[in-house]
């Protein structure tokens, strides 16, 4: 068998965070899954576990897809002019340049799989938010300019 020259396997146990540092983050708690630093740059993946509804503002990123799988729970999530309604095992692309929200739809605990490609710098944005005392619009609008996102919008409703 040839050498492997990539990334070193990294198993990360069900509910932990790859390094045990959980962001909180708009109403969820994220857990590393991939980091930035796994794959030179080209993906990270996040498990978010959300405690209610709602959702971040309407935002771009400029630089990279996010793949999103419902994995608990039911969201709405609107990708351009479209709004999807999905539930467990549901998944959709909002590439790049294209902007997008969510918003968790159902009560109690729910769950997504999130994937940015390339990951660019997604991973300390999060990391930077989840310091923030308060989370103002002005502070997130500000940290998401400095890691390659615009906000565009307001949040989903959730009726």
């Amino acid at each position: 068998m040839p050498p492997h020259d990539g990334p070193a396997p990294q198993r990360v146990a069900a509910d932990t965070d790859r390094f045990n540092q959980p962001r909180q983050f708009q109403g969820a708690q994220l857990l590393c899954k991939v980091s930035t630093a796994d794959t030179a740059g080209a993906l990270c993946v996040f498990d978010a576990q959300r405690s209610g509804k709602g959702g971040p503002s309407l935002h771009i990123h400029h630089d990279q897809e996010e793949w999103i799988q419902v994995v608990a729970g039911t969201f709405d999530i609107q990708v351009g002019t479209e709004v999807f309604h999905l539930a467990a095992g549901d998944s959709v692309l909002a590439p790049r340049g294209v902007p997008h929200a969510f918003a968790q739809t159902s009560d109690g605990p729910a769950r997504l799989l999130t994937v940015y490609q390339p990951a660019g710098s997604i991973e300390a944005f999060f990391t930077e938010a989840s310091l923030l005392v308060e989370q103002t619009e002005e502070d997130i609008e500000r940290l998401a300019q400095a890691h390659g996102m615009q906000i565009v919008g307001p949040p989903l409703r959730v009726d």
